[in-house]
């Protein structure tokens, strides 16, 4: 399974642009949830190889404002399975476009479910992914 997780890890770059700020001059919470969500939704995807879709959001912590002119890493990393759902770390780190200089600004845990085509619940594959923390 340790493969399939690290196989699954996304990643997604983003620029913070002028049009992305709020009255404070800093991205939109909602839009980094956005982009959160994306990327743990493509991670569930990428692990499971089934339908998803967004349970919760939690644990959300805004760490650093993000301003326009630096770059946001967007990463979603497979943090437990369970028979139907799937638990999904996301964190943004922010970098200067001209310096080395790296933080962690956000993280939060997504859980995710896999449906079948009536949207029902179904197993993610249970003999192998099931009830299990990585």
């Amino acid at each position: 399974m340790d493969d399939r997780i690290m196989k699954s890890e996304t990643r997604q770059f983003k620029v913070i642009f002028p049009n992305t700020l709020n009255d404070h001059d800093t991205l939109f919470g909602g839009t980094a949830m956005q982009w959160m969500d994306e990327v743990a939704y493509i991670t569930a995807i990428r692990f499971s190889r089934k339908k998803m879709v967004t349970v919760s959001a939690e644990k959300v912590q805004f760490l650093l404002p993000m301003k326009s002119g630096t770059i946001a890493e967007i990463i979603g990393k497979v943090i437990k399975v369970r028979n139907v759902k799937i638990e999904i770390q996301v964190e943004i780190y922010i970098e200067d476009m001209y310096t080395d200089n790296r933080q962690k600004a956000v993280d939060a845990l997504f859980t995710f479910a896999a449906i079948n085509d009536e949207n029902k619940p179904i197993p993610i594959d249970n003999k192998k992914y099931s009830s299990q923390e990585v």
